[in-house]
């Protein structure tokens, strides 16, 4: 039996998916309206404001990336759990027109008040971590290269995959995204 979803589950679908395509400053109550068929006044009663709306979006949106992580295999070697972190990524990028809903509000930090911004500083340090201990252990078993700290490794990695789904949407192809997985895995060979 197929389940509807809420008036307010798809206000918060539509608003992380207009912000992963346009950004903070990029959408509306009216945009929201529209496609869910509601007044304004109906968005309001669920989210009051906007900063209430996107901070709801980014702890929904960051549960459904944990809950990603968490349901890739811990027995499953280093490098298998790379491949398949970075096809989370490719489910993020879609057709290729959309960005890590957590990295496009990023680039929009400066326009978000300071409980939005913990809350992505959250988004990005979980990944951070995750990627740090694959990275370790795939050290330990010499199975990757980990050049310097596993953290600083995992920084700089979860920072090249962030820039290449935003260079993935400029060239409109996904080789970007790849490009970033065959660095690692060359390591790994």
């Amino acid at each position: 039996m197929e389940t509807k979803s809420t008036v307010r589950e798809q206000i918060l679908d539509h608003a992380i998916t207009l912000m992963m395509l346009r950004g903070y400053n990029g959408f509306s109550y009216r945009d929201l309206s529209e496609l869910v068929g509601v007044k304004t006044s109906s968005i309001h009663y669920y989210f009051p404001s906007k900063d209430d709306l996107v901070l709801e979006a980014v702890h929904q949106y960051s549960g459904e990336v944990m809950a990603g992580l968490k349901a890739i295999d811990a027995d499953q070697p280093a490098e298998a759990r790379l491949a398949a972190y970075t096809k989370l990524f490719g489910k993020t990028l879609g057709d290729g027109n959309q960005i890590c809903l957590c990295g496009m509000l990023a680039a929009d930090i400066e326009s978000l008040p300071e409980n939005i911004r913990e809350a992505i500083q959250a988004f990005f340090r979980a990944n951070e971590s995750w990627l740090a201990k694959v990275l370790a252990e795939g050290a330990a078993q010499g199975t990757l290269v980990v050049n310097g700290s596993a953290e600083s490794a995992a920084r700089t990695l979860f920072a090249a995959l962030q820039g290449s789904v935003v260079a993935s949407r400029l060239f409109h192809t996904k080789s970007r995204l790849e490009d970033v997985s065959a660095m690692w895995m060359k390591a790994a060979a």
